[in-house]
């Protein structure tokens, strides 16, 4: 059944910005609009770069903006269990197989195994190696990552504004040559869990939504929905981040603007609220509608004048 119980789930490696604040507002609201659950889950599967004084940060700046969440706080350092059951289970359904090759080797590959595969698809050098192929790559040492089987079907994925997202899935990675989890499996994994029904998150990432929408019911789960956000950008037209300037809550501090201020003008960018105005996050989530999103546009954020419309 659908439902519209959604998530966040930034990784703590450094403070947020505010187009991941922009993109936590939008999936908060929607969840509280539609009387779902908001769940907090830190992507910290990159351990070299997550750090907990980043959870701690970007947890305050969450608060300080009214956004809470229903339940504990996941976090996918502790999920390794939950993440190689599920490769176990593709490997039992023969939906894996150790790869080789290194990034750039794929990329000097000549093209992808299917005409209409998304650029930089893998192209299928390893998915049909005989055992005297694979004996000499596991004598040579190099550690083997485990790539999905997909074999170029098209994959559908529902998202509330742009419609049906459909791509061909290439055969991606699972589980890293050092052993590590691959995000694109460890978010269909709790995704599921969790039972997310709706996914909000920035639209950079909508083409991979077909792709995560084929492993959840490869694993035997319904794919969530899809709602993704335009970026917020920088001056320069590129997406926002630290170079630019002062794009975090404590850099608005500094610059006299309280997390009211701040809100209210992503709210406003929204078309939530006016210019100036500060309306209370209630009053933002009884606002709230989908339609909003349709025509927004990506945000031009300038570090010192803010919004540039």
């Amino acid at each position: 059944m659908a439902h519209h119980d959604g998530r966040f789930a930034p990784s703590p490696s450094g403070p947020l910005h505010l187009g991941n604040l922009r993109t936590a507002l939008v999936a908060w609201l929607r969840a509280r609009s539609t009387g779902g659950r908001f769940l907090m889950r830190v992507e910290d599967l990159d351990r070299g770069r997550s750090r907990p004084e980043h959870e701690a940060s970007q947890l305050r700046d969450l608060a300080a903006l009214g956004i809470d969440s229903d339940g504990e706080i996941v976090r996918q350092s502790d999920r390794d269990d939950a993440y190689a059951d599920a490769v176990r289970r593709l490997a039992d359904l023969g939906l894996v197989y150790p790869c080789w090759c290194t990034r750039a080797e794929i990329r000097e590959a000549a093209g992808a195994p299917h005409a209409d595969a998304p650029e930089g698809a893998y192209p299928g050098t390893c998915a049909h190696l005989d055992a005297a192929a694979r004996a000499a790559h596991e004598e040579r040492g190099r550690p083997a990552a485990l790539r999905v089987r997909a074999e170029g079907v098209r994959q559908s994925a529902h998202d509330a504004v742009l419609g049906e997202l459909s791509a061909v899935v290439d055969d991606f990675v699972v589980r890293r040559g050092d052993g590590g989890f691959a995000y694109n499996l460890a978010v269909v994994v709790d995704d599921a869990w969790q039972d997310v029904g709706e996914v909000v998150r920035g639209d950079d990432l909508a083409t991979s939504a077909p792709r995560q929408a084929w492993l959840a019911e490869a694993l035997g789960h319904a794919p969530p929905t899809y709602l993704h956000v335009p970026l917020v950008l920088g001056p320069d037209g590129r997406r926002l981040a630290k170079r630019d300037g002062a794009v975090t809550l404590a850099d608005r501090a500094a610059l006299g603007e309280d997390a009211v201020a701040v809100r209210s003008q992503l709210a406003a960018s929204l078309g939530l609220c006016g210019p100036g105005d500060r309306p209370s996050p209630e009053e933002l989530v009884a606002r709230f509608e989908v339609d909003h999103l349709r025509g927004v546009v990506p945000l031009r954020w300038d570090p010192v004048a803010g919004p540039l419309v």
